[in-house]
C-alpha cells in the first residue's frame, strides 16, 4: 500500500488553484477575439471564451490552449486558466508533441510579463505543482514530463532541479531514477530529451545544465539508494565525450 502524498503539499497545491480561481474570475477573451472555424471551431465556440467563468466542454478547452493564433494569447489564456490548471493537475489534458507544447502555451501568454498579481498566481500554481509531483508516489503526470512543461513555461530549468534536490523522500527519488531512464537515451547523443522552443538559441546550454545535474546530484544520490548498475553507467556515459564515450563496454548497443 502506498503512502498519502504529504498534506502539506496537496493543501498548496490546492490553494494554488483556488488563487487562479480568485485570481483570474472575470476574465474573458478580447470582443474581436477570432479563429479559423474550418481549423479551430465554430463562432459560438469563440462566444464561449468571451463569456466569463463559464466551464469549457474538454475538446474546447483541448483546442483553445493549442491554439498558436490567437490575437491575443495571454487574455485567452488567462480567460481558460483556472479550468486549464484543474485538468493539468488530474493529467486529463493531451499533449500530442509532448508535455513541452503545454509550456510553450504558458511561455506564449508572457504571464511573466502580466500584473505582479496574476504573475504570481501562476508561478505558485507551476511551483505548488512541482513540489506536489515530488511528493506524489502516483503523479497523474509523470515528474520528468512536468519537468519539460515547466522549464518551457519559465524558460529556465535551475529551479525545477534546485527544489528536485532538496526533496529527499522516496517518491522524488523513484521519480529521478524514472527520469534518468526516460531522458538518458536523447542526452547520450548530446540532444536534450525534450524538444525546446528556444532550440536554436539555448538548447545546449539547458543540457549542459540537465546533464552536469544528473552527474553531479542525480547519480550519487541514485547509487546511494540502489538503482540498477546499467543505468548508472548510462548516466556515468554522460560524463565522457567521443570514441570514450561510445567505445565504453557499457555503451549501449542500440540504434539512434
Amino acid at each position: 500500500m502506498t503512502s498519502p502524498v504529504p498534506r502539506p503539499a496537496r493543501r498548496r497545491l490546492d490553494a494554488a488553484l483556488d488563487g487562479l480561481a480568485v485570481t483570474f474570475r472575470g476574465m474573458t477573451a478580447r470582443p474581436d477575439e477570432h479563429n479559423c472555424e474550418c481549423h479551430w471551431g465554430s463562432a459560438e465556440d469563440v462566444a464561449r471564451l468571451k463569456v466569463p467563468d463559464v466551464e469549457l466542454y474538454d475538446d474546447l478547452l483541448q483546442r483553445t490552449w493549442r491554439a498558436p493564433d490567437w490575437s491575443d494569447h495571454a487574455s485567452v489564456l488567462r480567460r481558460i486558466l483556472p479550468q486549464f490548471a484543474r485538468s493539468l493537475v488530474a493529467g486529463r489534458i493531451e499533449a500530442f508533441l509532448g508535455p513541452e507544447e503545454i509550456g510553450r502555451s504558458f511561455d506564449r501568454g508572457q504571464w511573466q510579463q502580466w500584473p505582479d498579481e496574476q504573475a504570481a498566481a501562476v508561478r505558485e500554481f507551476l511551483h505548488a505543482w512541482w513540489s506536489h509531483t515530488l511528493t506524489d508516489p502516483a503523479p497523474a503526470v509523470p515528474a520528468h514530463e512536468l519537468l519539460a512543461l515547466n522549464v518551457e513555461a519559465s524558460g529556465t530549468l535551475t529551479p525545477w532541479l534546485t527544489h528536485w534536490e532538496t526533496q529527499t523522500g522516496a517518491p522524488a527519488t523513484r521519480h529521478l531514477a524514472e527520469a534518468a531512464a526516460h531522458w538518458e537515451y536523447d542526452l547520450l547523443v548530446d540532444e536534450l530529451p525534450w524538444g525546446a522552443w528556444d532550440a536554436w538559441d539555448d538548447e545546449g546550454e539547458k543540457r549542459a545544465e540537465l546533464t552536469t545535474w544528473l552527474l553531479d546530484h542525480a547519480r550519487p544520490r541514485l547509487i546511494a539508494h540502489g538503482a540498477p548498475g546499467e543505468l548508472l553507467h548510462r548516466i556515468r556515459l554522460l560524463g565522457l565525450t567521443g570514441p570514450a564515450r561510445w567505445e565504453d563496454p557499457h555503451w549501449p548497443g542500440r540504434r539512434y
